[in-house]
């Protein structure tokens, strides 16, 4: 943590065009520290799943989504089963285009090809990336390209999911419950023994340390819990199960609801 109670801040190398990119494969159950970029930054993996956490909102990347992390944002990136990063890192003052808040973008196929075309070289670690000229691709060249891949940077239209956990021991044991498992339907009075507290006075605490109702907390853990598992693949009727819906329509209402969109499109190519 910085003297400002900030995350470190890490900057990537400054390159001769607009993107600085590396790429590197990360194990399993790998996290990065909190951490922040004076450059804005595109996380992606060409293969596996990435999660990143952010303003207490949680982003879950499979190859057909990146998301976008303006410069200076205090953000977390992991992978519970590994995945191949490419970070993408953008200066300021050469980028035509600016997402003031952390934005999901579509990942078509030929996004995808450019983003491999312009990285080589290996992530280190910290999630830092050092310059690159690709072999065979002048300046230019890598100018050009970088024009089109800011052409068809396109948002996607959702909202983000996950809570903030309470700093509260009393309400901590009732998160950290749920967090292992949101498929615990247990209500706050079930839990008040455990907790040492009354339903009341749990629920006021998640309200005062949250933002939201300990109901809204819940249903935000359990959608950001289902990201991986709708990145996976898994049917919806498996997904609703493992977090906590009595049937897949309640999942989806829910998700369509809290996301904005269905789970189905969240990650449709």
């Amino acid at each position: 943590m910085s003297p400002n109670g900030q995350p470190p801040l890490v900057a990537a190398t400054t390159g001769p065009t607009a993107m600085v990119l590396g790429a590197g494969t990360l194990p399993a159950g790998l996290w990065f520290d909190a951490h922040r970029h004076p450059q804005h930054q595109i996380v992606w993996a060409s293969q596996g799943v990435l999660t990143v956490e952010i303003d207490g909102g949680t982003w879950v990347l499979p190859p057909t989504r990146a998301l976008w992390i303006p410069g200076g944002r205090p953000h977390r990136t992991g992978t519970s089963a590994g995945a191949d990063m490419r970070g993408i890192f953008i200066e300021p003052d050469r980028c035509p285009i600016a997402f003031p808040d952390p934005t999901l973008l579509r990942v078509d196929r030929l996004l995808h090809e450019l983003f491999d075309h312009l990285t080589t070289g290996s992530m280190p670690p910290g999630d830092r990336a050092e310059p690159i000229e690709t072999p065979g691709v002048a300046t230019d060249r890598r100018s050009r390209a970088e024009t089109v891949v800011f052409d068809l940077l396109e948002p996607v239209e959702v909202i983000p999911v996950g809570a903030p956990t309470p700093a509260d021991p009393r309400a901590r044991v009732v998160a950290e419950a749920l967090l292992r498992d949101p498929a615990d339907d247990r209500t706050l009075e079930q839990f008040a023994p455990a907790a040492a507290a009354s339903p009341r006075t749990l629920a006021r605490i998640f309200l005062a340390e949250t933002g939201i109702t300990f109901g809204q907390w819940r249903t935000q853990i359990r959608l950001a819990a289902s990201l991986p598992l709708l990145a996976a693949g898994l049917p919806m009727n498996r997904i609703a199960d493992r977090v906590g819906y009595g049937t897949a329509s309640a999942y989806v209402a829910a998700f369509r609801r809290a996301v904005g969109i269905s789970p189905g499109r969240y990650f449709a190519r």
